[in-house]
């Protein structure tokens, strides 16, 4: 694990509300199930703690990283179907924002050995132009979450264009 991912984890366990970590068999499963592999910084991450919350406690936190079992298809948890028509099959739910918008991992691409993160704003989604990169990296965008004070930092045009 990197020393970002460490000092990153560490503030989350200092200041946020991490849920427990998850077994390695858990993990593995569930990319058997899913159909793809953690990468570096998300494996790190669910191996320390299978989702948090950020700022306040769930359900009321504007940032609900999912636990593992709730990590599916966007376009499913955005739109409702998984049909192609609804969104890409290789985008993501990873981080929960509160009705229906999202933060999703894009598995289709990878920079550096890491999956880059997109706005999933249920009202323009699945529409590439609005469904931009937000963060090159979970570390990436655990960062800029930290440093936001609860705010949804992409919207301030603080965004990496993809």
């Amino acid at each position: 694990m990197s020393t970002r991912m460490q000092r990153l984890l560490a503030e989350v366990d200092q200041r946020h509300f991490p849920n427990p970590p998850t077994a390695a068999e858990e993990l593995a499963a569930f990319e058997e199930r899913i159909g793809w592999k953690l990468d570096e910084d998300l494996r790190a991450f669910y191996l320390h703690c299978d989702g948090a919350a950020l700022f306040m406690p769930w359900p009321d936190t504007n940032f609900w990283i999912l636990p593992l079992a709730q990590v599916r298809r966007g376009r499913v948890a955005i739109q409702g179907r998984d049909e192609d028509a609804n969104g890409p099959a290789k985008w993501y739910t990873l981080v929960d924002l509160q009705d229906t918008d999202f933060v999703l991992v894009d598995v289709s691409q990878k920079h550096d050995g890491r999956y880059p993160l997109r706005d999933g704003y249920h009202g323009t989604f699945p529409d590439p132009v609005h469904s931009r990169i937000i963060a090159s990296s979970f570390s990436d965008f655990l960062e800029k979450a930290l440093a936001s004070g609860d705010d949804y930092f992409w919207l301030s045009g603080s965004t990496l264009e993809g």
